[in-house]
């Protein structure tokens, strides 16, 4: 049977640690628990869950505004929820969405709306969601939230690249950058290069290095043997790793104190510790502090 519907991938980072700090069924429990709350999210909104793949889910919407709805609400409030929780139990989710024909085979769903929204989510950092373009048709952002272009992004088996936004969906966070629903239209950056780009340049304290994909990991910190020094005592030693990653650039967070990334065209900083995101289009990295120190030691990239 083919319907068309809005699908939710969500996924849970750093499980494979809980796991390996809390034993098997300590673990187990801690992440059943966290899947059934995202469950209870989405059939609460509207939404139809189809599996879960254990720290996975995935759930179909009947409607885009619905599923919108369900994963602000799930990010918003999750975000409350981790706070009681012990360090080790708070599991960050990432989401992908994606909108569009799923053909539905007994248990299971198939179509390349599922296989956008997975891929969103893989390419997702905490706490985030990325939404396909067709996913955003006919909504309208919901109070303090803001959809951010990111651009085209090439997903395997698509011949075209899909046009994707992330919902900035922090209530605190305040953005100069308001998408107008006219802007929705795919077609505008369809020939453009792919956001997640081959190769990055970075640029701090006067110096400018490119590094291509397959030069890729390399390290950002304030000893020699790394391949970006950046001179300042707030940088650790080796601060940050930069991979490539299923086609992705990846900033790793190796540091004592965090990193704090910033992109181009709005949206709130996101804090890394110990943690990592995708790279994509230009923005900054400020290392040891956030960008409200004004000396915060600053590197500058660009993805193409």
């Amino acid at each position: 049977m083919s319907v068309h519907s809005t699908v939710v991938f969500t996924d849970l980072i750093g499980s494979t640690g809980v796991f390996e700090a809390l034993g098997n069924v300590k673990a187990t429990q801690v992440v059943r628990e966290v899947t059934q709350w995202i469950a209870s999210v989405c059939e609460s909104n509207g939404g139809r869950v189809v599996k879960t793949m254990g720290d996975g889910v995935l759930a179909l919407f009947p409607s885009n505004s619905c599923a919108i709805d369900a994963v602000v609400e799930m990010q918003r409030k999750h975000q409350q929820r981790i706070q009681q929780l012990p360090e080790m139990q708070r599991l960050p989710i990432r989401i992908g969405v994606a909108s569009g024909d799923v053909e539905i085979v007994a248990d299971d769903c198939y179509g390349d709306a599922v296989n956008v929204a997975s891929r969103l989510s893989d390419l997702s950092g905490a706490h985030q969601i990325w939404a396909s373009s067709a996913a955003l048709e006919g909504v309208r952002e919901p109070d303090g939230v803001r959809f951010r272009v990111l651009g085209p992004i090439h997903i395997r088996g698509r011949a075209e690249p899909c046009s994707v936004y992330q919902i900035e969906w922090q209530e605190e966070a305040q953005s100069d950058f308001l998408t107008m629903q006219a802007a929705l239209d795919p077609m505008f950056d369809i020939n453009k290069h792919d956001v997640l780009g081959g190769q990055i340049e970075l640029s701090c304290q006067g110096q400018t290095k490119t590094f291509r994909s397959f030069e890729l990991p390399i390290h950002i910190g304030r000893v020699r043997q790394v391949e970006f020094v950046v001179n300042d005592p707030r940088v650790s030693r080796t601060h940050a790793r930069i991979d490539w990653r299923n086609g992705c650039v990846m900033l790793v967070d190796v540091s004592s104190y965090g990193c704090w990334v910033r992109f181009s065209g709005g949206g709130s900083d996101l804090l890394l510790r110990r943690d990592e995101c995708v790279l994509h289009g230009r923005g900054e990295i400020a290392l040891g502090a956030s960008f409200a120190d004004l000396n915060v030691p600053t590197v500058s990239f660009q993805v193409s």
